[in-house]
């Protein structure tokens, strides 16, 4: 295995999963398989590049520490040359962490200073300027991330946000460096880390600065960001011989088919908007799932009783109403009873033959797949930027589709379970 990543949430591993699968155009990816949790075995031969999907984005720091390295070790027993810790896009996160706690306990563990550090993913208008994060043309803190349920982002200066989750002092690489090449950025990096800086934000507007960032720390044992760092990082290995490049199968699996989303944001409630004009949908509410009087058996009856027909079930709402529930009942309360109810929904679907799957949210994901059990997943083709095909491997194949809150065009639940039938 060449290249090792170690992801905060299951959305994000399927993303970065699918980059370093794609690679870049003409040149081909890397064979990349997405373990979900730290495999007890030891990988595959043929996997290049392995992803490692756990749920420590929004648990204690301690705890995130803790489950990172304990993947670290087991990616470096794999033979992994390079490291990734994969973030969210928009850096999601408080400012007791996780990221700051979790790169500085894996650069401390890999003996590193100057690492890369780059959420920027400019295909879904991701762009990190001056230190800054932008969402499309608006600072991070006004694009509505904000409102998030549990990391609201209220601070665009992402080298000033992760200097209060970091012990030491944050760099900065700016755009005007990047875009002079790849050896002035790797002039900057080897400065900061001169100066003691284990952490740098590094600037990117364009896809060509990530593939510059890339060139510059091809040797960095690590590296922090969303899927956009790895965009270039098969091509270092491919172009020095060690990889040959290949390409996503196209993988599908037929049968009977379920859409959970448990996502609020804004892209997500169009996507529920549009697909309920023609599909089935059922409406959860918070109130009687908290009340006990609503649970798995119900969305599971409700999915069960539209075959073919694309059915979703989705707990979704706007900020006010998000903000409202929490009041009443508890953030941390609402989050786990709604992660609980997609996660045993998801079992009994499956264990009642459902093949094809579609989950829409970060920690829905996460709590769906944990309770699936599915093992090593494959990489197939890309649905949406950011959104691949996934497949189990066991006997009883499952085609999987976990799609981050904002990812997606407006018509991706249909479009997702067309492509995980192989169409």
């Amino acid at each position: 295995m060449l290249i090792g990543v170690i992801a905060d949430d299951f959305t994000g591993a399927s993303d970065i999963a699918n980059t370093l699968a794609k690679g870049v155009a003409g040149e081909g990816g890397l064979r990349t398989a997405q373990f979900l949790g730290v495999p007890k075995a030891p990988a595959p031969t043929d996997v290049e590049a392995g992803v490692i999907a756990l749920k420590s984005r929004s648990i204690a720091a301690e705890d995130a520490v803790a489950h990172s390295l304990g993947a670290l070790e087991w990616l470096l027993a794999q033979g992994c040359r390079q490291i990734v810790f994969k973030v969210c896009s928009t850096f999601d996160s408080t400012t007791a962490g996780n990221i700051g706690p979790v790169a500085e306990a894996l650069a401390d563990r890999l003996n590193t200073r100057g690492v890369v550090v780059c959420p920027a993913f400019p295909t879904m208008k991701r762009t990190v300027y001056q230190g800054h994060l932008f969402v499309g043309d608006r600072l991070l803190n006004e694009s509505g991330l904000q409102n998030h349920p549990l990391n609201p982002m209220t601070d665009a200066d992402i080298r000033r946000w992760l200097k209060l989750q970091s012990k030491g002092e944050v760099g900065l690489v700016a755009w005007p460096v990047v875009h002079a090449g790849a050896a002035a950025v790797a002039e900057d990096i080897d400065y900061a880390a001169m100066l003691g800086q284990q952490l740098v934000i590094v600037d990117a507007i364009h896809d060509a600065d990530l593939l510059t960032i890339a060139e510059a720390a091809r040797t960095a044992p690590l590296l922090v960001g969303g899927s956009g760092i790895a965009l270039g990082l098969p091509r270092n290995f491919i172009r020095s011989g060690e990889a040959k490049g290949s390409s996503a199968e196209v993988v599908g699996v037929p049968g009977q088919e379920g859409i959970l989303a448990g996502s609020c944001s804004g892209a997500t409630r169009q996507q529920v908007d549009l697909h309920a004009k023609d599909h089935p949908t059922l409406a959860i509410d918070v109130h009687e799932v908290m009340a006990g009087r609503f649970g798995p058996q119900d969305i599971v009856d409700f999915i069960l009783a539209h075959p073919g027909e694309a059915p979703l079930a989705y707990s979704s709402g706007t900020p006010e109403q998000v903000g409202a529930l929490q009041a009443q009942y508890g953030r941390e309360k609402v989050a786990h009873n709604l992660d609980d109810l997609f996660a045993q929904a998801a079992r009994l679907l499956l264990d009642r033959g459902i093949t094809r799957l579609v989950v829409a949210g970060g920690e829905t994901s996460g709590a769906v797949v944990s309770a699936l059990d599915l093992g090593a997943l494959t990489i197939g083709p890309e649905i949406d930027p950011g959104v691949p095909v996934l497949r189990s491997t066991g006997d009883r194949p499952v085609a999987l589709a976990l799609k981050s809150g904002n990812f997606g065009a407006p018509d991706f639940f249909s479009k997702a379970l067309e492509r995980l039938a192989g169409q």
